[in-house]
Parts: C-alpha cells; structure tokens; sequence
C-alpha cells in the first residue's frame, strides 16, 4: 500500500516545495517545444534512494504519428504519460504487472485522426486503449442529443486535446517527488472557456502514484461541468475469478442488460464471446473525511490495484464489465466521478451535471497503488472493509434511468 510519505499531502495542497527544478517542455503560447529529452537523478545530482529517468519522446508512423509521450522510471515501475491526448495514461508497469489492457486500437492514436461524431458520437473509440483516460469536462456519458439540440458525443473531448503547456518539476529535497504537469483547454466560441491542469505525482521507489486536476472556468458565465475517470485494467489482474471491492451504500445495473449480473456484480468471467458490456453504478461509502477506495485483484489475491478519491470531488463510482474476447478487448473500468456514463440529459435530474461559476476552480484527487503481493492486496481490502464499517449494500434491482 502507499507508504506514509508526503505523496498524499504534495497533492492535496496542490503546491510545490520551493527548492525545484522544473523544466518546460512543451509551450504554446511561446510556440516551442524540447523535442526528444531526458532528466535522471544523476542529471541533478540527487543521491535518491531509488534511481528515476524521466524521458519525453514522440511517436512515428500510422496513425500515432506526432504523438509525445512522457515515460517516468520512479525505480520501481514505469509510467507511460500521453501529453498528446489530454495527459492520459497509457500503461503503468512494475515487474510482471501491467496496469493497462490490450486493446484492439495498437497505435497511441493522435487526436487529429480522430472524429468524435463519426458513428453517431461513438468517434473516441477510434482511440480508446489507455489505462487511464479522462471523461468530459464539457460533458461526459453516452452519446446523444443533449436538452439543447446538440449531439454529445462519447465521453466529451478532454481526451482528444493535446496539452498546450506541459512541464516537469522534480523537488531537490527529499523524498524527490516526480511532478509531471500538462495544462489542457476546451474553449469553443459562445460554448466553453475552460482550463485544466493537470498534475501526476511520484516519489522514486514507491508502488503509487497521484493525479491532482484543477479545472477552472475562465468564462464570465456559469457552466455545467462533469468528469469521469476511466480507469481500465486487463491481465494480468483480470482473469476468471478476479474480484472488485468497494465500500457501497448502493449498487443498481446501469441497464436492463445489466440486470442479469447484479448478484454477481463484484466477480468476474474469463474471456467469453458474446458477453457485451455491464455497468453498475455505485453510490460509494466513505471516511470521515470523504475518502474511499476501490480494489480489483485477481483470482490469487496477490496482483491488483487500489483506486483512491474523495467522494466530496467524485461522489459517485461506475464499475464497467468488458469481458469479451481477448482481441475484441477484455477490460473492466474502475470509475470514480460527477456523473454516471448516462447521457448529459439524463444526468441532470439526477443531480449529477454540476456547475462551475465564473473564475471557480474545482479540484480532483486520486491515487492509484500496485498491489504486488497477497499482503498489499490484505490491507487494501481492510481498509475497504473499515470503510463499509458493517453497513448492508443495497442492490437496487432497476436502472437509475428508463432508457429508451
């Protein structure tokens, strides 16, 4: 589990120790960019515990041609960051875990490949393959046509815009935290005016990492906002048998279709033609001071992954069952945020399309840890189970919404 550093604090204060080096890599607004970079503690001159590279390098050929990752050797595992598409995160490895999934899109796909409206609004498809991506802000769910006239397409646009400035700041005191920051803008003419920025923490030899966003609606109008983060995990972790836990007041089927696997929403099948997708929507149960944890580990118990957030930022869980085929794309989704993965539409009486006024930032926290043994995977779940504190898990045997 995450070690009693200050990882959790660096992220919650949104601040960094003055004593840094930070190095802009990429600037729109100056028109520049490094190119292919690299930064090693050895570079710096810190004697760290564990010794970390961070390397930036853009992608040639087909379809993920022009597209900059970040990869981050914290010592311990490696961590594919994509400035390209909206600071996702491609695949996180350690050993012989693997947080990511294999999808049948194999390039990293450049968003200027890519149409958003193409099969009705099903468009982001073309590029979905990442561990983790970011659902909205605009909008995020289905597509359809949204109460104004609009079609919404999947997901909203956040993962399909590159970042406009993105930077490195690496602390020269212990314990050496890795700050990678991207800033992300969805601005369209009498629409949206918002920024996010985006920050991914890491401290050299820990089994964790952070996301700190902070949106911030630079327009002169209130707007609507949502975000959805879409965590996606395959093998090794998901296998038959695999098992996902979270501290729940409520767990209801997102569809009719889904209705068929809510006693069994918390188990997993092995890779099975024809299965579809199944969505749960989860009301989760949290600490005193709001904050919560999902687990996924698979059948041993001793390979996993620990999702943390705070319920105050992301009041409400979807848990999405993908266990298709292993070329169609065997994944499952831990997905902590504002909204379900309904249309916008349905989202609002709800009271799950939140609003941002003008010159408002609203903050989002998260930690994603590796559970590499049936220890780490153990004290996860205790304190999934402190959480939960005894209380019943009301299995809501109807959607939340009548779909058409």
């Amino acid at each position: 589990m995450l070690k009693k550093t200050s990882l959790a604090l660096l992220v919650a204060m949104g601040s960094l120790p003055s004593q840094a080096a930070e190095f802009i890599l990429t600037d729109a607004s100056a028109g520049s960019d490094v190119g292919n970079w690299q930064i090693s503690n050895g570079d710096l001159g810190i004697d760290s515990p564990a010794p970390f590279t961070v390397e930036k390098k853009r992608l040639f050929g087909g379809k993920q041609a022009g597209v900059d990752i970040i990869v981050i050797d914290n010592g311990v595992m490696e961590i594919t960051l994509v400035p390209t598409r909206g600071m996702g995160i491609y695949e996180v490895k350690s050993g012989d875990l693997r947080l990511g999934w294999t999808s049948p899109v194999k390039e990293i796909v450049n968003p200027a490949f890519i149409d958003l409206e193409s099969r009705n609004g099903l468009g982001w498809l073309d590029g979905f393959n990442e561990m983790l991506v970011r659902c909205g802000y605009e909008w995020t769910g289905h597509p359809g046509v949204d109460d104004d006239g609009f079609l919404k397409s999947l997901h909203g646009r956040v993962q399909n815009t590159p970042a406009s400035m993105v930077k490195v700041v690496i602390d020269e005191q212990p314990p050496y935290a890795i700050h990678v920051s991207g800033e992300v803008s969805e601005k369209t003419f009498k629409f949206s005016d918002l920024k996010t920025e985006m920050t991914l923490t890491v401290i050299p030899g820990e089994n964790s990492f952070a996301l700190h966003d902070e949106l911030t609606n630079l327009a002169d109008y209130e707007n609507e906002y949502q975000i959805i983060y879409h965590g996606n995990f395959g093998t090794p972790i998901l296998e038959k048998g695999a098992k996902f836990s979270a501290p729940a007041k409520e767990v209801s089927p997102f569809n009719d279709y889904a209705k068929a696997g809510l006693k069994d929403w918390q188990t997993y099948l092995g890779p099975t033609k024809d299965f579809d997708e199944m969505v749960f929507n989860i009301m989760p149960n949290a600490d005193e001071n709001g904050n919560t944890l999902a687990v996924l580990h698979n059948a041993a118990g001793d390979q996993g992954v620990a999702v943390g957030f705070n319920v105050t930022e992301l009041p409400v869980l979807t848990l999405w069952k993908n266990t298709d085929t292993l070329k169609q794309g065997y994944v499952t989704g831990i997905e902590p945020g504002t909204s379900f993965a309904y249309n916008t539409k349905y989202q609002r009486p709800l009271g799950l399309v939140p609003t941002i006024k003008p010159g408002e930032t609203k903050a989002f926290n998260l930690t994603y840890t590796l559970l590499q043994s049936r220890s780490d995977t153990r004290q996860a779940l205790d304190k999934v189970e402190a959480i939960q504190g005894g209380q019943d898990t009301a299995l809501r045997e109807e959607p939340l919404v009548a779909l058409p």
